[in-house]
C-alpha cells in the first residue's frame, strides 16, 4: 500500500460478524507486508478484543454496535504496521483495572487481555466521554518478516536443497 489507508467496519456484537473483520485484517496485513505468523497473531488479538466487547461490554447482547477501524501506520524505525481502533457503546470499565489473569490460573477462556498485551506492539484502553470503550492497538511488521529476511530464508533453503 502506498500512503495511508483506512478501512472502517461497522458490525454488531454478534460472533457471526467476526469473519468479516478477520478477512479485512488479513487482506490489509498482506498488503502491508506482514508475514503469515504476524498476520495470524494480529487477527487473533483483534478477535480477542471483539470477543471481550461482546462478552463483557455488551454482556452477550448480539445487536449492539461495534466500530473497527484499521489504518496503515509506520513505526518510528519506518516499519509498516496497522493501527486498530475498536469502539463500542457498552459498559465502561476503568482502564487501570483491565489486566490479564495469571497464566498459572489454568482454565478455559479469559486470556484475551493477555493475548492483546503479548501480541500487539502498542495498546491503550480509554473511556470516551460519550460512553463505551475505545481500544487502540498497533502492530508493526516484525524485522524477521521484512522482505529481505524471507528472501534470505528462501535462498538458504534452496542452497540446502530443502
Amino acid at each position: 500500500m502506498t500512503g495511508e489507508s483506512k478501512v472502517e467496519l461497522n458490525i454488531t456484537s454478534n460472533a457471526k460478524s467476526l469473519p468479516v473483520v478477520r478477512g479485512a485484517v488479513e487482506r490489509m496485513a498482506t498488503m502491508e507486508g506482514f508475514g503469515d505468523e504476524d498476520a495470524h497473531r494480529l487477527i487473533l488479538a483483534i478477535d480477542e478484543a471483539l470477543a471481550n466487547v461482546i462478552k463483557h461490554g455488551y454482556e452477550g447482547q448480539p445487536d449492539k454496535p461495534i466500530t473497527v477501524a484499521l489504518s496503515t501506520v509506520k513505526a518510528e524505525d519506518g516499519r509498516p504496521g496497522i493501527m486498530v481502533e475498536v469502539r463500542d457503546k457498552g459498559r465502561q470499565v476503568d482502564p487501570e483495572t483491565i489486566q490479564g489473569r495469571s497464566l498459572d490460573d489454568i482454565r478455559p477462556g479469559g486470556l484475551g487481555v493477555h493475548i492483546i498485551q503479548s501480541v500487539m506492539d502498542e495498546y491503550r484502553y480509554s473511556c470516551p466521554p460519550e460512553g463505551g470503550m475505545l481500544l487502540v492497538m498497533a502492530k508493526y511488521v516484525s524485522e524477521a518478516d521484512d522482505g529481505s529476511s524471507k528472501q534470505d530464508v528462501t535462498e538458504t533453503q534452496k542452497e540446502q536443497g530443502t
